[in-house]
């Protein structure tokens, strides 16, 4: 990804469109990002990857309430406690 500033992506747009639809472009402003100039393919890459998380985390959920309502909590403890272990699998070495 390539970093230009707000002042460069104004004076040379049409560049920055060209770039954008071969890579994403960051625009920084006083050092800061402000924006990210990218594709219409990856645009829709990123919303098809939020409508899928979203998905996921909605079937979690009717999944999870599922469990509580047949009288499951224990299971559910036990999803709570296995997903606790594979995260805890992957902390640091260090503890942090």
């Amino acid at each position: 990804m390539i970093t230009i500033t707000s002042v460069e992506a104004q004076n040379r747009f049409g560049e920055l469109i060209d770039r954008a639809q071969r890579e994403p472009v960051q625009v920084t402003r006083r050092g800061r990002t402000v924006a990210y100039v990218l594709s219409e393919a990856d645009m829709q890459e990123m919303a098809s990857l939020r409508h899928r998380r979203e998905e996921a985390a909605s079937w979690y959920a009717r999944y999870r309430q599922r469990i509580v309502d047949s009288g499951g909590g224990s299971a559910s403890r036990d999803l709570d406690r296995q997903r606790r272990q594979r995260v805890g699998a992957c902390a640091p070495l260090d503890g942090s």
